[in-house]
């Protein structure tokens, strides 16, 4: 079955850096397009950077954009999200997702996401 598996997060303080990572299984990763989001509290989940399934950046968030890089390494079927300069404003729970088609239907896969609390 799909599954994506998060990991990277934790505490960090303003200005300093992590590196998530989305270990995905189950389905064709090197064709599909993957999709970093994060959910702060009270808020709506938001989507922070896109990745072709050739590897170029697609829609990524004004607000990330120029500290945060998505990447994806297809022999191993993982997707990262390199995070610089944090900011209080970034701490939220991260989550990875596809898009598939099952059953003629578009379908949205999450994993289960991982923390990321800045914080001095």
């Amino acid at each position: 079955q799909v599954q994506l598996v998060e990991s990277g997060g934790g505490l960090v303080q303003p200005g300093g850096s992590l590196r998530l990572s989305c270990a995905a299984s189950g389905f064709a990763f090197s064709s599909r397009a993957m999709h970093w989001y994060r959910q702060a509290p009270g808020k709506e989940r938001e989507l922070v950077a896109s990745i072709t399934s050739a590897g170029d950046s697609i829609n990524q968030s004004d607000s990330v954009k120029g500290r945060f890089t998505i990447s994806r390494d297809n022999a191993k079927n993982t997707v990262y999200l390199q995070m610089n300069n944090l900011k209080p404003e970034d701490a939220a729970v991260y989550y990875c997702k596809v898009n598939l088609i099952r059953f003629s239907r578009p379908q949205d896969y999450w994993g289960q996401g991982t923390q990321v609390t800045v914080s001095a």
